[in-house]
């Protein structure tokens, strides 16, 4: 069983290396000794419920990201698992893989396409960016006036929030795409 200590460890490392701030940054956001987070990081200091407060609100982070236990999860979906939705106008279909949890800006789809009518999609929310991997068949696609040609294994990026289009080039063609919302 991983102590109390341990976990507030952990947690005080991976939320810091997440922001992206050194432990002098974070104790100053904080207003913390620098050799006390240095100690609560190395599982070795005894944090008051102040201060692990003022570290969460200097990270961005609730309370209880920094004393609750993560248990490692592992998220399987099988090939024929999913809700395959079909476009009314083309030979396209996507299956939610992962939907954007809170707090996080993205969401996971898997494509299927064959050869006819392209899909054609308005713009989603500013900022959106789609970042699509072809994993079988060849599929054109992208903003309507900056289109890609993709095989196997090619991956494209491209603004999600301009009209853009998906085209099939072969039967059974399949993607990933990542839409990603800034």
């Amino acid at each position: 069983m991983t102590s109390p200590l341990e976990i507030i460890s952990a947690a005080l490392r991976r939320e810091r290396t997440r922001a992206g701030l050194t432990l002098s940054e974070l104790a100053k956001r904080a207003g913390v000794a620098k050799s006390t987070l240095s100690q609560l990081e190395s599982g070795s200091g005894n944090p008051s419920v102040e201060t692990l407060w003022a570290l969460g609100l200097a990270l961005g982070v609730p309370f209880s990201r920094l004393v609750e236990q993560r248990a490692p999860q592992i998220r399987v979906v099988r090939a024929g698992e999913t809700m395959l939705i079909r476009s009314e106008h083309s030979p396209f279909a996507a299956a939610m893989i992962s939907a954007c949890p809170s707090g996080a800006r993205r969401d996971l789809h898997l494509i299927e396409a064959q050869p006819g009518n392209a899909r054609r999609a308005e713009g989603h929310l500013p900022g959106t960016v789609e970042h699509l991997l072809i994993t079988a068949g060849r599929l054109r696609a992208g903003p309507e006036e900056a289109q890609v040609e993709l095989a196997p294994g090619d991956y494209a990026s491209f603004a999600g929030d301009v009209p853009h289009t998906y085209e099939a080039l072969e039967p059974d063609t399949t993607a990933v795409l990542l839409m990603e919302h800034v």
